[in-house]
């Protein structure tokens, strides 16, 4: 049977600065800590990237890629059902990322690429979001006036984007652990639909707090 081929050196630089820094933060890891843990020499790592900050905006635009589709998808959320299964795999992809939201502030400052590209993310999240609005509009899962869907999927997305950092205050030390990570997500998922709670249909209502119930109470 064939061997497979090894992966590339600079896919493999990717993969590891992407899980130091969702372990340790982007500030706490050096490159000289990257290339440690790969066990390849600092000029090998700078050959593939002469900064950090090009390691940062490669992992970003890869973020990005992946991010397009899965808002693409928001144009056929039409229930609650849809809309759970949605925000969770969003959560999902934040997760995956999750250096770039818990260190936000930080990397905006000190980065003009991810400053601007962010704020077209924000952009393109809100525009999912509306557009999951109006699909759950025209099928009868809420009734809400267009003049309220622009603030109410702003205020989802300010929900989706600091989730995770209000969990890392709530409780710092468990927070960003693999072992917490999913009920974390599904918390998220909850308190970015529990904004539509006012505008659902009663059906639609009872369905939302039956999928909480199932999915974000703790085990006794």
């Amino acid at each position: 049977m064939a061997k497979k081929a090894p992966r590339r050196t600079a896919e493999r630089i990717l993969e590891v600065s992407l899980d130091l820094f969702n372990r340790f933060g982007e500030p706490n890891v050096s490159t000289t800590l990257i290339s440690a843990e790969l066990r390849i020499s600092p000029g090998n790592l700078y050959y593939h990237y002469p900064a950090k900050d090009e390691l940062i905006n490669a992992l970003f635009r890869r973020y990005e890629q992946e991010l397009g589709p899965l808002l693409n998808a928001a144009d056929g959320v039409r229930n609650v059902e849809d809309a759970w299964f949605f925000m969770h795999t969003l959560f999902e992809l934040i997760w995956a990322n999750r250096f770039l939201y818990r260190d936000l502030n930080d990397l905006l400052s000190k980065n003009r690429l991810l400053e601007t590209h962010f704020q077209q993310v924000l952009k393109n999240k809100t525009r999912a979001v509306k557009t999951l609005l109006d699909g759950m509009r025209r099928a009868g899962a809420v009734q809400i006036d267009s003049r309220e869907m622009e603030a109410t999927a702003t205020s989802m997305v300010v929900v989706l984007t600091y989730w995770l950092s209000f969990e890392y205050v709530r409780d710092p030390r468990r927070a960003l652990e693999a072992e917490t990570a999913q009920l974390a997500l599904l918390r998220g998922a909850q308190h970015v639909l529990h904004l539509l709670v006012p505008y659902l249909e009663p059906g639609q209502r009872a369905h939302l707090l039956g999928l909480v119930d199932a999915y974000c109470t703790p085990a006794t």
